[in-house]
């Protein structure tokens, strides 16, 4: 019973420890950041156009993950490429924050798959 109740402390330290890598990015700076962002994704991150994605509520590392990837060109879209070449990481976490932050209007994936 001690053990369990030792690593049940122990990884509710880690998990406490961990919460400041998992909200980084401030969404204040994000929105000034993300101002390109918005004639394609929209300022509330809610594409109304369905060859674009819709940001709002999207998983914060997600984001910021996909922006990488762009940035890496693990992800090939060269329209993206250009646009995340000059982010800093900083700029990527700011901008992921705030997109993540903002409350999503897709409830369904209904005109937002290729082929719909």
């Amino acid at each position: 019973m001690r053990r369990a109740l030792a690593l049940l402390s122990f990884g509710a330290i880690l998990a406490l420890a961990s919460a400041p890598l998992l909200a980084s990015g401030n969404p204040a700076a994000g929105k000034t950041k993300a101002a390109a962002c918005f004639a394609c994704h929209g300022a509330d991150g809610n594409a109304v156009d369905p060859q674009y994605p819709r940001l709002a509520g999207q998983y914060n590392e997600y984001l910021q993950q996909a922006l990488h990837e762009y940035k890496t060109g693990e992800r090939n879209n060269p329209i993206m490429k250009g646009m995340v070449a000059t982010l800093s990481d900083q700029d990527i976490q700011d901008i992921a924050a705030y997109f993540s932050s903002l409350p999503t209007k897709l409830d369904t994936l209904k005109g937002h798959i290729q082929g719909d």
